[in-house]
């Protein structure tokens, strides 16, 4: 027997793929690629949140009632960040990408589901102190309008500053990180210097097109929340739009599976980052 907020058996199977259809064809949200194990659990959290005991219950819920489906949307969505989060990586993008990003007038960068911002604000940092900053354009994107609206505050928890602090000298950072930042009671607001260049929008990943060409695209941490299928389609995304020798930061965790190996060449494979070649 299944207790409350269970997902296992053949029919709750049916209920998640009903529930998942149904926000696609209502809100044009379309989850159904993602893979099942992380959404069954985001599903059951907000089963217990909702107070409902079903999915189908929980899909009336969210086709009857907007707040409930922003609610959903938020814990479906990947929102798992931290500033200069894996510090290996931000070295060998400072150490190997920024000297090829030197070669261009005008930068382009894209930030694919940005979340609440932190990696956007990393790299906005990092920049800054490689002096193009002000000569780039960072697209932050993410398909979730509220994690937006926090990343576009640029408030943090100041709790969370300690180990950002700590994130940031491992990531090569050369200065003090609290020059960054106002420390307020409960938050750090961060230089609105920093996202002058910054373009917040929304773009879902699973059913949106390119955008624009880039010399850099960052999307880390997203792809693994993807089944194959749907990998694939967003790494066809990434190489069309890509110029011609940009550079893709993926994951620790993350490949480029479902693009021909041909297309890109290693920049640092152990940090997943790639450079288009073809």
């Amino acid at each position: 027997m299944t207790t409350p907020y269970s997902l296992g058996g053949t029919l709750d199977e049916l209920e998640v793929t009903l529930l998942l259809e149904g926000i696609h064809r209502h809100y044009g949200y379309d989850f159904r690629n993602y893979a099942r194990s992380s959404l069954n659990r985001r599903i059951r959290h907000r089963m217990r949140e909702e107070g409902v005991g079903t999915v189908t219950g929980l899909l009336e819920r969210v086709l009857h009632e907007p707040s409930a489906v922003q609610r959903l949307l938020y814990d479906l969505s990947v929102n798992v960040t931290a500033m200069f989060r894996d510090p290996s990586f931000y070295v060998a993008f400072r150490e190997k990408v920024v000297p090829v990003l030197r070669t261009y007038p005008f930068l382009r960068i894209w930030n694919a589901g940005c979340s609440s911002g932190e990696e956007t604000y990393s790299l906005a940092i990092l920049l800054d102190e490689e002096g193009l900053l002000d000569s780039s354009r960072i697209y932050a994107t993410d398909m979730n309008d509220a994690v937006l609206d926090r990343a576009r505050a640029g408030e943090f928890p100041l709790d969370r500053m300690r180990d950002y602090t700590a994130n940031y000298i491992g990531a090569g950072g050369r200065r003090a990180f609290s020059e960054y930042y106002t420390a307020g009671t409960q938050h750090a607001s961060f230089d609105r210097r920093l996202i002058e260049n910054v373009v917040f929008a929304q773009h879902n990943l699973v059913s949106d097109r390119s955008f624009n060409e880039f010399h850099a695209i960052v999307c880390r941490n997203v792809l693994i929340y993807f089944d194959h299928t749907l990998q694939a389609r967003v790494q066809e995304l990434f190489h069309d739009s890509l110029v011609m020798f940009g550079v893709l930061g993926l994951g620790s965790k993350e490949s480029i599976r479902g693009v021909p190996e041909r297309c890109y060449e290693p920049v640092d494979s152990s940090e997943r980052l790639f450079r288009k070649v073809r």
